[in-house]
This record gives structure tokens, C-alpha cells and sequence, in this order.
């Protein structure tokens, strides 16, 4: 997996197939660790979003899982989505009513997702000092802060044309 150190913005000639047997090994192992289901279809959803890195739709995933010959509906999709999110698995970008796979270890924590405004690219992050910010703000108002996932938009260096 991805450390925050090494999370980069992955275009689309880049060569997902190996982040893709990647983030299945890595779901299959923390899944079982957990007593947790992944099931034929969610595994399934789960390699449509990792097919690569810019945020994949609900209804572009179930469009693909129907290409396969099997009709499925919105409701397998979601309930896939559900599982994948709950387990850490997938983030939901909510601006972009989208979802990407989560390249930091799968589980509750905190990330910052970095979308290029240009080409929709995500790169995630789990900054410490991004955190302790917002646990501090928290505090101040008695508020208790839970992990969350922060959309920052911007450009990406392909976008700014700095690469």
C-alpha cells in the first residue's frame, strides 16, 4: 500500500493492473483478518473503482458489472458501496458524487483527498498535522473529532502544466 509520503497523482497512462492486484490482496487479507464478507460482487465493485484512479460513479460501476451478461440493479451496487466504504475500503467523494479505492491501509483513519479540478485525479493523504488541526478546533468548541475524509481541490502538476 501507499504511504502518505509516495501518494502521487496516477493518470491515466499509468499501469493500474498492478495497483489493482494490489488493493484485491490487500481487501482479501484485511476482510478475513476481520471476519469480514467480501463477497463475489463487492470484490467485483471494488476492481471497477481501482481499475484506475480517477473517481468512479454508481452508475458507471453497475454499467460495467452489467457488461458482464449478468443484470444487476442499483441496489447491489449500493449495498457493495456501503460494505466498502464501512470497512475502509473505498472513499466517497462527496463533491463529485464519486468513489475511489483507498491506497493507505484499509480501516478507520482519517484522509485528505487531494481532486485535481482538471482531470478529476485523486491523490489521497493522511496528514497528521491536517488531523491535529481539526482536533483542535474541535476541542475548542467541546467537540470530538472522528475520522473524516477532507476533499481539497486544486490542480494537479499535468493540469498546471508543471510536469
Amino acid at each position: 500500500m501507499n504511504t502518505e509520503s509516495d501518494a502521487t497523482f496516477r493518470h491515466r497512462d499509468h499501469d493500474h493492473s498492478a495497483c489493482v492486484s494490489e488493493a484485491l490482496e490487500d481487501a482479501d487479507r484485511y476482510c478475513a483478518q476481520r471476519g469480514l464478507r467480501l463477497t463475489r460482487i463487492r470484490r467485483r465493485v471494488l476492481e471497477i473503482i481501482w481499475q484506475g484512479h480517477e473517481p468512479v460513479k454508481a452508475y458507471d460501476i453497475l454499467d460495467q458489472l452489467n457488461q458482464s451478461g449478468r443484470r444487476s440493479a442499483p441496489p447491489t451496487v449500493y449495498r457493495a458501496l456501503d460494505f466498502l466504504l464501512e470497512a475502509g475500503l473505498v472513499h466517497r467523494i462527496d463533491s463529485l458524487n464519486a468513489f475511489v479505492g483507498c491506497p493507505l491501509a484499509p480501516g478507520e483513519h482519517s484522509a485528505q483527498l487531494l481532486v485535481c479540478s482538471g482531470c478529476e485525479t485523486v491523490a489521497e493523504i493522511d496528514d497528521p498535522a491536517i488531523r491535529g488541526i481539526l482536533d483542535q478546533i474541535g476541542a475548542r468548541h467541546g467537540f470530538a473529532v472522528e475520522p473524516q475524509t477532507v476533499e481539497i481541490k486544486g490542480l494537479c502538476e499535468r493540469c498546471r502544466g508543471d510536469s
